[in-house]
């Protein structure tokens, strides 16, 4: 009985700081950019289950005699991790989403609404779900909104076009990207910025592509007047995975374990380490863009990237993450691959004061709508 408990308590050592380690270099990953540091950013993807764990190494530890002191290493890793604890968990209990704005408020919502899946839809024989996305977004009385995988028809008689949307959830002003243009089937796809104020100027960044490598979506910005003051919006689509139904089958694969396991981690693998290391690249341009705005400003989007990413931490840098500073929880937008992944994000200048932030979890698209409520703080005095 002596031996056992004497081999026990040298696995939960062991056990323990290799966790310790491992969590610190996936908390290490928000400084270190992906392209130099692929194993890393890998590692990164794991920061829910490592930060479980250690809190679970913390709280076996407390509880049993003689290895309390070994506890105290989880919980030295536990305070070290807590700028990367805080990104990925809000902890605001009980706050709940007023569908009537304060006076004065901005209220923006941030939607990946994916062309409204017509395209998914109608390769099943169904029709998309512009009609009822538009009437939710409709229904939350936003002042701006940023879509992302936005689609807009040529063809006057389909309603998936921009006259129409502007018109359905009136908001006049708008500006668009138009990254991606199909003559063949007469639609074009990008972000859009649509505003319920005027837009007074605008601005277009498109992402380098260095080796070809396909890259995503735009940075666009509007110069919006609201009232007598004028606030700057940026949205963006940042580099996407790019996984194909092969990809999404090699993930099985490794959920189930399979005999083919490790080819198909080499196959992921390659892949997020290629869009790490260019969402890496673009998050220091958008930094670069953001930092030298005259104005108050916002920045919404599809980040790709979770919250204690590189990407995430250069993008933020000393703005306000409206989910962490008035959301609980997770606050998941991508519905897929895992239930950890919040990618898409409202961030605010220290100009703003963030007043509410939900998640809406809804059907219609890969990714959920992201609403928050915010004013100038020299507003408010």
């Amino acid at each position: 009985m002596g031996l056992l408990r004497i081999v026990t308590r040298r696995v939960f050592i062991v056990l323990n700081i290799i966790t310790v380690i491992l969590f610190l270099l996936a908390c290490a990953n928000a400084f270190m950019h992906p392209g130099r540091w692929r194993v890393i950013a890998l590692l990164g993807l794991l920061f829910p289950l490592l930060l479980l764990l250690v809190f679970l190494f913390f709280v076996i530890g407390i509880f049993l005699p003689g290895w309390r002191r070994w506890a105290l290493i989880s919980l030295l890793a536990l305070v070290i991790g807590w700028p990367n604890i805080h990104s990925f968990l809000a902890f605001h209990v009980g706050h709940s989403f007023n569908e009537r704005k304060t006076p004065g408020a901005l209220r923006v919502m941030t939607w990946n609404v994916r062309g409204f899946d017509e395209f998914t839809t109608r390769k099943k024989g169904a029709s998309g779900h512009l009609a009822s996305m538009l009437q939710f977004i409709g229904g939350q009385h936003p002042d701006v909104v940023c879509m992302q995988e936005f689609i807009n028809f040529d063809v006057p008689t389909d309603s998936c076009d921009i006259s129409y949307i502007r018109e359905r959830l009136q908001l006049p002003y708008y500006f668009f990207s138009r990254d991606f243009v199909n003559p063949r089937h007469k639609y074009e796809s990008g972000v859009i910025i649509l505003s319920r104020y005027p837009i007074i100027d605008t601005t277009v960044m498109a992402y380098s592509r260095p080796g070809g490598f396909h890259s995503t979506e735009s940075l666009i910005s509007a110069d919006i007047r609201a009232g007598k003051d004028t606030i700057r919006v940026y949205t963006t689509h940042l580099q996407s995975v790019l996984f194909d139904s092969k990809d999404f089958h090699d993930i099985q694969i490794i959920k189930n374990v399979d005999d083919s396991i490790l080819m198909a981690s080499k196959s992921l693998a390659k892949k997020l380490g290629y869009a790490f290391q260019h969402r890496g690249d673009q998050a220091e341009e958008v930094r670069a863009q953001l930092d030298k705005s005259p104005y108050p400003s916002i920045i919404c989007g599809d980040f790709n990237d979770v919250p204690n990413s590189y990407t995430y931490f250069t993008i933020r840098k000393d703005w306000q993450d409206a989910f962490i500073k008035k959301g609980f929880g997770i606050g998941r937008s991508y519905k897929f691959i895992s239930p950890t992944l919040r990618i898409d994000y409202i961030l605010a200048s220290p100009a703003f004061n963030i007043l509410q932030c939900r998640r809406f979890p809804l059907p219609w698209s890969d990714h959920n709508p992201v609403v928050a409520d915010m004013q100038l703080a020299s507003n408010t005095q």
